[in-house]
């Protein structure tokens, strides 16, 4: 006999909980692509981007997933042999570059401790010593899914500018557009990526792009072009060109209705709900800690992420076994850690279609975890949760 029976509770960082109504939304015949209703769902859905990210700029849809949005902003901007400055905060900004060297760009990674956001200031020191220009675009993600770490976007822009360098500034906006603050065009961004299935609340499949003035100049000179990721080519006057051929028609039925629901909710207002939620996660990992067994991977308070909370484990605790009593015996779904903490962590996803309640029963699943399976660690820590919450939201 298990308790899990009923709606299981997603809790990882992608894809995320999809709501019903925008798996409704789906739940309808295909269309015709060349005329029609189509042409204004993609006109309507290329300007709530410019919403969601914050720009003037332009916005492109792609058949994709993240990666993808990855491979779209190298080969618009980029060509061979440019180098490239990657900003490590844990792996994905380094997946990224990886993806720029296969593609034949040469990419240098300015390190950063594991548990620590990117240090301005080195940023600042290395464009410094590159008198000739070499770095042609900053690669950094503003939340790293993997490790929850969050970097001060508008400080590293700061210390591009500081160094008077030229290169363009690419911010990869995965884990935390739509669940905290992105500001493209205030913060100086050139080309940003989101996918379809974190903040955003759709189904995976579509890799988002944005760029702004200073990235559509690149692109008129960018040597890594390909056709089905070039920006001009999406730029035709032909409908299915947007696309390179036949749109992801359900897919954009699904982001039409998850951008209604984020615009009903307000932008702002679902920054602060996550804020609150993973305020809450932090709350409730102090209290188990205090048994020594486990903490949040990032330490410092300002730099944890508003979306995903990595969390260590102790010697001689296994996350799998943890994850799979979670799921198995109360269907709840908690995130396994990846790279180098796959092996003693679990990551806690607060981000897209989340709230108090589907929060507090994950965190109440995971300390029922800790005791049944013997994981030494501080009780209460759900209850810790609750009185923040309520503290916050009185």
């Amino acid at each position: 006999m298990t308790l899990r029976q009923g709606r299981e509770f997603l809790s990882i960082p992608g894809p995320t909980n999809i709501p019903d109504e925008v798996l409704n939304a789906m739940h309808r015949p295909a269309i015709e692509i060349y005329s029609g209703d189509l042409l204004g769902v993609t006109e309507r859905l290329l300007n709530d981007l410019r919403t969601v990210f914050r720009t003037t700029g332009r916005t492109y849809i792609y058949a994709a997933n993240g990666h993808g949005a990855w491979e779209a902003a190298i080969s618009n901007v980029l060509s061979k042999h440019d180098k490239v400055l990657v900003l490590e905060s844990g792996r994905f900004a380094v997946g990224w570059g990886e993806m720029a060297g296969v593609q034949g760009c040469e990419f240098e990674i300015l390190k950063s401790t594991p548990r620590r956001a990117v240090d301005p200031a080195a940023v600042e020191a290395r464009l410094r010593e590159d008198i000739a220009g070499e770095i042609k675009a900053i690669m950094v993600v503003q939340i790293d899914t993997a490790s929850g770490i969050v970097n001060d976007i508008p400080a590293i822009r700061n210390a591009i500018d500081a160094a008077g360098h030229p290169a363009l500034f690419m911010v990869d906006g995965m884990a935390s557009i739509g669940c905290m603050q992105f500001e493209m065009d205030a913060w100086g961004i050139d080309v940003a990526i989101v996918g379809s299935q974190k903040g955003l609340m759709s189904p995976p499949g579509l890799g988002l792009v944005a760029a702004g003035p200073k990235a559509v100049e690149a692109h008129k000179t960018a040597g890594l072009r390909t056709h089905y990721w070039d920006w001009t080519a999406r730029e035709g006057s032909v409908h299915y060109e947007k696309y390179c051929g036949t749109p992801p028609e359900h897919l954009l039925f699904a982001l039409c209705k998850s951008m209604d629901m984020l615009f009903e909710e307000g932008l702002e207002n679902a920054w602060e709900r996550h804020r609150l939620l993973a305020g809450a996660v932090h709350a409730a990992v102090a209290v188990w800690g205090r048994e020594g067994a486990m903490e949040l991977n990032i330490q410092e308070p300002s730099e944890r992420a508003a979306s995903v909370s990595p969390v260590l484990l102790g010697d001689g605790i296994d996350p799998a076994e943890l994850l799979k009593w979670c799921s198995e015996q109360c269907g709840v779904v908690v995130g396994s850690g990846i790279g180098d903490m796959g092996h003693n962590a679990i990551r806690i996803a607060h981000m897209g279609y989340a709230n108090a309640p589907m929060l507090l029963g994950t965190l109440s699943v995971l300390e029922m975890g800790f005791q049944a399976l013997g994981v030494p660690h501080g009780k209460g820590g759900a209850q810790a949760a609750i009185d923040y919450l309520a503290d916050a939201i009185k």
